[in-house]
Formats: structure tokens, sequence, C-alpha cells
């Protein structure tokens, strides 16, 4: 097991959750090695973060980083395989995603406004609302929600459906948005078949929701792992869910962390599941 793997990156997440000692003795009991210490640990983040963009994530986990309100850390957000236009467009423009940030942020300088994904006919020719109520399809309400990016734009779109309902295209390509706000999502539809849907679209309702319902294990683990670099102020969420689990099913024993690091690469359920399966098997 090498430990950038993902099943070595995910062992490696849960191990940091027990004593530094027992980690330690765990780790060379089941062969999981110390971070690479030829490379600077610049290198080491770079590869850790490049990696990162290439892994397919709930589009939440990529709220959660633009929440740290970092051009640095958006960048790779920007780069990221799951990014949408409405979140490029948003990073093109410095629009915050924290909840006290109100200023403009800096725009990285690998991103331009140039490349900014084109701004909808439909929104030159209506505005923002007028564009939403002209979407008659999916792809068209999608191209305009991404036209919805400041806290006074999601104002907007809430006072017009209150006025008038949006029709059921725009509220759907809204309300998969991770950044819609929750009133407005609430404002939409409560069904429980509208809540699956949002579900399975990526949007989550925290870190601890991801650590402990999302499938597979060795995915999300690995996704937690670098949460210290993309989400940091956020990652303590999944920890503190976790954390129980595996002091009560894991602790120090040797023979549990040594089936739980056999079982991680084929284990279809998640975290917990894996850790209290792992747990009775040993």
């Amino acid at each position: 097991m090498r430990e950038n793997s993902t099943s070595g990156a995910a062992v490696g997440f849960l191990l940091h959750l027990i004593d530094s000692g027992a980690a330690e003795r765990i780790r060379r009991r089941i062969g999981l090695p110390e971070p690479d210490r030829e490379r600077t640990p610049e290198a080491r983040r770079n590869a850790d973060l490049w990696s990162w963009t290439r892994t397919p994530v709930p589009t939440s986990v990529l709220l959660w980083s633009l929440q740290e309100d970092d051009p640095d850390l958006n960048q790779w957000v920007w780069r990221h395989i799951s990014a949408d236009n409405g979140m490029r467009r948003a990073i093109a423009r410095g629009v915050p995603f924290g909840p006290d940030r109100e200023g403009p942020l800096t725009v990285p300088d690998s991103v331009r406004l140039a490349d900014e994904p084109p701004v909808p006919e439909s929104f030159t020719r209506f505005g923002l609302v007028g564009a939403l109520r002209e979407g008659t399809s999916m792809q068209s309400a999608r191209t305009a929600a991404s036209m919805v990016l400041k806290r006074s734009d999601w104002q907007a779109v809430m006072e017009a459906d209150q006025d008038r309902p949006l029709p059921g295209y725009a509220r759907w390509a809204l309300s998969v948005r991770p950044d819609c706000p929750p009133e407005l999502r609430a404002q939409f539809g409560t069904h429980r078949k509208f809540t699956h849907r949002i579900e399975q679209a990526g949007v989550l309702g925290d870190p601890a929701d991801y650590a402990t319902t999302w499938s597979a294990a060795s995915h999300v683990l690995k996704v937690l792992s670098t949460g210290h670099l993309m989400f940091p102020a956020r990652v303590a969420e999944a920890e503190d869910a976790l954390r129980p689990l595996v002091r009560e099913h894991l602790a120090d024993h040797e023979d549990a962390w040594s089936v739980l690091a056999q079982l991680i690469d084929t284990f279809h359920g998640n975290a917990v599941e894996l850790v209290v399966t792992a747990g009775a098997v040993a």
C-alpha cells in the first residue's frame, strides 16, 4: 500500500483520529509508509492538490473550498473536473462565498476574466430573472442559473419566485447549485423525491454528512485526507463525526486495522460501515 494511493490516503486519514503513538505503530504494522521525505513540503502539497483536481467529488465539497475565500485555493477549484460554470464564473469575478465576507476577492493570476464561461444570450436580452423564466430545457436553465452569483442575485431570484413561481427547469437548475440558500431550496419544494434528487446531484448538508453517508468509503476518505489543504475550516466536522466510531471499533487494535486495510479497496459501503465491519471481522 502506497501512502499517496487512494487506499493509503484513506487509511491515513482514519489513523489521524487515534493517538499518534498508536497510529505510528499500526502504520508500520500494515505497511503504510510515511510521506516521501525526499520531496519538499511544497512539492508534496502541489502533488496532492493536482491529484485532488482529478478526483470527482460532490459539488458541496467544492463549495466548502470556495468558502475559504482563498484565491490560491480558488485556482485549484477552477481546475477541478467537478467545477461547473457557475463556480468558474464566480472565481473569475472574485465573488466571495464565506458567510462573513462582503468585498471582492483577488482573482488568481492563473484565472483571467477572459477565461470566464460565455455569458448566455438570454441573460443579455432578458436579464437574470428573465433568462431563468426563458429556460425551456434543462441545458438552457443551467446556463441561466450560472449567472446567479452574489447574495443579491439569490435574493432577487427568491423574490421573483415568490411573486410568480419560476419554471420547473429553472427551479431544478438552481436547487442543484450547492450554494443555493436553504430557504430558497425549501421554497422550491420539500417533497421526498425532490430531496433525493438534490442529494444525487451532490448537494450535502455538511462534511459530517459526507463522511458518514457517502460511498464508497475509500474515495470519500481520500477526499477528506486533503481537507486540511482544501477546506481546513470545515474538515474538523468530518473528523468529529468519525472519531468516536474509529476509537470504539478500531482503537489501537492492530488486527482490526489490518482487516480494514485489506477491505478498503473493494468495500462499497460508506466509511461508518467500513469501520464497523473491520472491527467486527477482527
